[in-house]
């Protein structure tokens, strides 16, 4: 069996990420998923989360929402609404996404969408999570 697989992220956009990693871990649905070398076929959809990805000491992180991933025996291929990697990730304009967020939700009102309010809490703590992570 191979140690390791290829892996690719990708957003309508553009190429996220393209490597090749010992370990990967995805945000499903359902809860993460760990993903190893030989794993079993499968489809997954995606969630707001975080991937992380390890290749020999090199661990990347990429903030992620929506999506999905097909994993194979020998390469997963992520296709995603949004992804970031830790390094690109503005981390000001996250926090003020954060607060924005925070505001709508505690201020309320009869326009306010609570779903997609936290859902936009949710990304922006992410991605401010991801971002922290950056170079470890």
């Amino acid at each position: 069996m191979a140690d390791s697989f290829a892996v690719q992220i990708v957003t309508p956009e553009k190429l996220v990420v393209e490597t090749t990693a010992e370990e990967l871990q995805i945000p499903g649905k359902k809860g993460y998923l760990g993903i190893l070398p030989g794993h079993a076929p499968l489809i997954t959809e995606l969630a707001v989360g975080e991937i992380s990805y390890r290749s020999g000491q090199k661990v990347g992180r990429v903030a992620v929402a929506w999506g999905f991933a097909e994993v194979l025996p020998d390469k997963v291929t992520i296709l995603a609404e949004t992804a970031e990697k830790a390094e690109d990730i503005d981390a000001a304009r996250a926090e003020r996404a954060k607060q924005r967020a925070e505001e709508r939700l505690t201020k309320g009102g009869g326009e306010t969408d609570y779903a997609r309010c936290q859902v936009a809490l949710q990304r922006a703590e992410t991605r401010l999570e991801v971002a922290q992570k950056k170079g470890q």
